[in-house]
C-alpha cells in the first residue's frame, strides 16, 4: 500500500472514530466500557497508519540516499596530472583519506597518517572528525530531532558565547506642544551557551572493520545520530543544566507557564485554546505543540466549541497532523499528563538558542575490548542549548494532585 493510500485509509478512519464519538456518547458525554474498547481500538489504527506512513517515508528518504552513486566515474585518462587539492584542514581530501584509513588501520598509526592528521589532533587523543562528515552528524541530528530542527542553531569556535536578550520593552507616549520626551529605554540581559560535553562509545568487530565491504562511515553516523541525537533530545526538553543543557520546561529558565490545568490527570479543549492564545500573536505564526503519545490520545476526543475536532490528521504528502491549525510532533521526553507535569509545549522554538562547538571528536580504543574481537570507538561533542526568550513558549501545566 503507497503512502497515499495510507494517508487516505487514516483519514476515513480517522472520520469514523469521530462519527462513533459523536453517537456513542451518552448524555454525560461519557462512552460506556464497550464503545471505549471500541474506540480505543479505531484509535490504535489511526496510530499505526500513522507508524506505518512515516516507516515508509523514512524507508524512501534511505531509498534515495541508497541509489546515490557510490563513486565519481573517471573522466580523465590515467595518466593525466592529479588536481590539487585546493581544501586546507580538516575540509581537505588528504585529511579526510587519513581520518578514516587510521579508523581502520589495524596496529600503530603510520607516520604517513599522523602527519596528515596533526590539523584535527586532540590534546586528550583522538582526531576530530573531517568537516564533511561533522556536517553530515549534525544534519541527521537536525533531522531526528524536534528541537534541533526548529530551535536557532549557531556554531562556536570557543566554549562560552554569551548572547544579548531584551529583558525589557520600552514605550511611547502622547505629547503636548513642545512637551518633553520621556525616557523609556530597553533593558538588555545576557545569556551564556557554555560547552558540556556528550559521548557515546561505539564498538565494531574487527571482521567488519577490515571488510572493505563494511561502510563504517554510514555505520558510525547511524549510530552517533541515534545515541547522541536521545540524549540532545531529552536535554533539550528537562535538562536541568548540570553538565547538559538547560531545557525548555526548565522551572525558571525554560518557557513560561501559560495554562494549569484544572485537573492533575485531564485537558479540556477550552484549556487548549487557553493555550493556544497565552501565545503573543507573532510568536504563533511559527510555532508547533509538543507533547507525548499519551497526551495526544487526550487530544483526540477534544473538540472546539463549533464542534470541530482540535486534531486534524495531514491528508497530502508532506502535510503534518495539526492542532488548532498548527503543526505537532510527539517526544518520549515530553511528560505524561499527571499532577504537576509540564505536558504540552507549544511556542516558536527559534527562540530556544543551541551553541554547537565546532568539532566532533573521535578517538579508537584498540585494546580495551581485544579480548572480545571488537575496536572501541569513543565518539564526543560539545554544546550547550538556553531559552533566551520565556515568553515565545508556553506551557500547559497539570494541577498539582
Amino acid at each position: 500500500m503507497t503512502i497515499t493510500e495510507l494517508r487516505n485509509k487514516r483519514a476515513k478512519t480517522w472520520e469514523a472514530a469521530k462519527a462513533f464519538l459523536d453517537s456513542h456518547r451518552n448524555a454525560d458525554g461519557f462512552l460506556s466500557a464497550e464503545d471505549d474498547a471500541t474506540y480505543t481500538n479505531m484509535e490504535n489504527e489511526i496510530t499505526a497508519l500513522g507508524n506505518e506512513i512515516s516507516r515508509l517515508e523514512r524507508l524512501e528518504a534511505m531509498d534515495r540516499e541508497m541509489s546515490m552513486p557510490t563513486s565519481a566515474p573517471l573522466t580523465e585518462k590515467p595518466a593525466a596530472t592529479q588536481k590539487l587539492d585546493a581544501k586546507a584542514g580538516r575540509a581537505s581530501d588528504a585529511y579526510k583519506q587519513a581520518f578514516w584509513n587510521q579508523l581502520r588501520s589495524k596496529g600503530g598509526m603510520r607516520p604517513e597518517l599522523r602527519d596528515a592528521l596533526q590539523v584535527g589532533e586532540l590534546a586528550e587523543g583522538g582526531y576530530l572528525v573531517p568537516d564533511e562528515f561533522e556536517n553530515t552528524l549534525i544534519q541527521g541530528l537536525t533531522e531526528n530531532g524536534i528541537v534541533r530542527a526548529h530551535a536557532h542553531v549557531i556554531t562556536t569556535s570557543n566554549g562560552v558565547h554569551k548572547i544579548p536578550v531584551v529583558a525589557s520593552h520600552g514605550s511611547a507616549s502622547w505629547l503636548d506642544e513642545e512637551g518633553d520626551y520621556p525616557e523609556s529605554d530597553e533593558a538588555f540581559g545576557q545569556v551564556q551557551l557554555d560547552a558540556h560535553k556528550v559521548g557515546t562509545l561505539i564498538k565494531v568487530s574487527e571482521e567488519l572493520l577490515q571488510d572493505s565491504a563494511f561502510q563504517l562511515e554510514s555505520y558510525i553516523s547511524t549510530e552517533f545520530t541515534r545515541r547522541i541525537g536521545d540524549k540532545e533530545e531529552e536535554a533539550f526538553l528537562t535538562g536541568d543544566g548540570d553538565s547538559k543543557p538547560t531545557g525548555i520546561l526548565h522551572d525558571t529558565l525554560g518557557g513560561q507557564v501559560g495554562v494549569t490545568a484544572a485537573s492533575a490527570t485531564a485537558i479540556t479543549a477550552d484549556e487548549l485554546v487557553d493555550l493556544y492564545y497565552s501565545l503573543k500573536a507573532p510568536y504563533r505564526k511559527n510555532a508547533i505543540w509538543i507533547l507525548n503519545d499519551t497526551t495526544i490520545r487526550l487530544i483526540r476526543k477534544l473538540k472546539s466549541v463549533e464542534g470541530q475536532y482540535l486534531w486534524q490528521p495531514g491528508l497530502k504528502d508532506g502535510e503534518v497532523n495539526t492542532i488548532l491549525g498548527r503543526p505537532y510532533f510527539t517526544s518520549p521526553f515530553m511528560p505524561t499528563a499527571e499532577a504537576g507535569a509540564k505536558a504540552i509545549l507549544f511556542g516558536d522554538l527559534s527562540y530556544y538558542w543551541i551553541g554547537d562547538r565546532q568539532g566532533i571528536a573521535f578517538r579508537r580504543l584498540n585494546e580495551l575490548y581485544a579480548g572480545k574481537g571488537q575496536v572501541g570507538f569513543m565518539a564526543s561533542k560539545r554544546l550547550d542549548g538556553r531559552t533566551v526568550l520565556p515568553e515565545a513558549i508556553q506551557l500547559l501545566q497539570m494541577k498539582t494532585a
